[in-house]
């Protein structure tokens, strides 16, 4: 075994690989980064372990049988062909590609060379979700009417400086969407699905998908959405989540049905089913890896647990969200932040509330509350050079301002301080559900409601 990427999320890797190897299950002979390799306490190098910096030259030399692959996710599909060219067979971190293109593309080199490939979506081994999906099955939850996630999560800036790639849309031109639906919430949107699998049977195809996307820093990508996606038959999926949360929220992924409602709070595999008093552990999660080393040695009898095909849906949802326009900012009175240099953290005022609220009706459009009093409101900001009402919250209100864009607009910043407004920017995505690959779709954008009484969150200006 080696693993492309020993670095960053590798160590995970290289910790799960450790015990393994001890127990002589496995023999990791090779790590790969393009950087030196990191120590890691719990998973110290073996001796004799070849160490490269360029993975085509560490397949040649050691001609692993199984490759990991934990490297930007631009990179997965060039390095997946690579493995599975040299007759490796692949545990792909995900995502595991970005477009329905790449995704077919993977299906067919997989097919060509005989080899599998397991994807990281390790939440899917969960005991907790197989009695989730067991209780669907016997009927505990009744009709099922809605799916729905929401998780809140914090990263600092760190996060966004730890490589090249972070919480960029594109690098060189090429997709990477390092946002949170793509990213470090993947796992959420995906136990979602895996439930929607459970309900129909086969991999739920979505055949429109809505999401409002927004962001707190000056990223390319967003740090908080709610994603909705219908499909050809079963209940909708609701996906809200953030990276800038106030409070911290695991994961709870909510199935409601005719006959009570479920929570799965997915990383700690917890579960509250109808009748139950309270939350339990369901023990017994089933590792990635060591379900590939199981299906390698009697394919009948182990499935794998996240094999490509399993993905497709996710990835039809990228692929929405590589046409989507950028995230729009919020700042000003809806951002607080705390912390200096790196740990500086930036949270968005009251968005838990704003994403359960969206969860449990089902739908977006969700609203930001700006807070305090404008004694006037500003004209729409796209009516730039226009001269715009004096706003008395502004430091330098000693009369009108124009609209220019290095001045600082009360709308943009959140500094306008009146009544509730809906700072909505809505992206519905309709998907030919006729076509199995490299789906043609239509993006609409839908911005906030221009007769609304107050604009004032508005943070980034409609599609042109």
């Amino acid at each position: 075994m080696a693993v492309v990427g020993a670095n960053g999320h590798g160590r995970w890797h290289r910790r799960v690989i450790a015990p393994l190897h001890a127990a002589g299950r496995l023999r990791l002979v090779a790590l790969v980064d393009v950087r030196p390799v990191e120590d890691e306490p719990d998973a110290p190098v073996p001796p004799g372990i070849g160490v490269f910096t360029d993975h085509r030259a560490m397949l040649a030399v050691s001609r692993p049988e199984v490759v990991v692959i934990c490297t930007p996710p631009h990179t997965h599909l060039p390095i997946a062909r690579d493995a599975l060219a040299a007759g490796a067979d692949l545990l792909l971190e995900k995502p595991p590609v970005l477009s329905l293109a790449e995704h077919e593309e993977l299906t067919g080199a997989l097919a060509a060379a005989g080899r599998v490939a397991q994807v990281g979506f390790q939440a899917l081994g969960s005991a907790a979700l197989t009695a989730l999906t067991d209780a669907l099955a016997a009927g505990r939850l009744g009709t099922v009417s809605g799916i729905a996630t929401v998780a809140a999560w914090q990263r600092p800036d760190a996060y966004y400086a730890r490589s090249p790639w972070a919480g960029r849309r594109s690098v060189d031109g090429r997709p990477v969407l390092d946002g949170a639906l793509a990213n470090p919430l993947a796992h959420a949107v995906m136990q979602c699905l895996a439930v929607a699998e459970a309900l129909s049977g086969a991999p739920p195809w979505p055949t429109a998908i809505e999401v409002e996307r927004y962001r707190v820093r000056p990223i390319e990508v967003e740090d908080t959405a709610v994603l909705r996606v219908r499909f050809r038959a079963g209940p909708p999926v609701l996906a809200a989540v953030t990276l800038a949360a106030e409070e911290f929220v695991a994961g709870e992924v909510v199935v409601t049905g005719t006959a009570g409602r479920a929570v799965l709070e997915y990383p700690t595999d917890r579960l509250r089913l109808p009748g139950d008093v309270v939350t339990r552990r369901v023990p017994g999660r089933r590792g990635l890896l060591e379900n590939l080393l199981a299906h390698r040695a009697d394919p009948a009898g182990a499935t794998l647990i996240a094999p490509l095909a399993r993905t497709a849906p996710f990835t039809a949802l990228l692929d929405a969200l590589r046409a989507a326009p950028e995230p729009r900012l919020l700042d000003g009175d809806l951002v607080d932040v705390g912390g200096d240099g790196g740990e500086r953290v930036r949270h968005l005022r009251g968005v838990v509330d704003v994403l359960r609220r969206a969860a449990e009706r089902g739908r977006c459009r969700v609203s930001w509350r700006c807070r305090g009093r404008c004694r006037r409101t500003a004209r729409s900001w796209r009516d730039r050079g226009r001269r715009q009402p004096e706003c008395k919250h502004r430091p330098d209100s000693s009369g009108p301002h124009r609209t220019d864009p290095r001045i600082p607009d009360p709308r943009r910043s959140g500094q306008c301080r009146s009544s509730p407004t809906t700072a909505t920017f809505l992206h519905t995505v309709h998907i030919d559900s006729r076509k199995s690959a490299n789906l043609p779709f239509l993006v609409t954008a839908e911005p906030p409601p221009a007769n609304g009484k107050n604009r004032c969150a508005e943070s980034s200006p409609p599609l042109r």
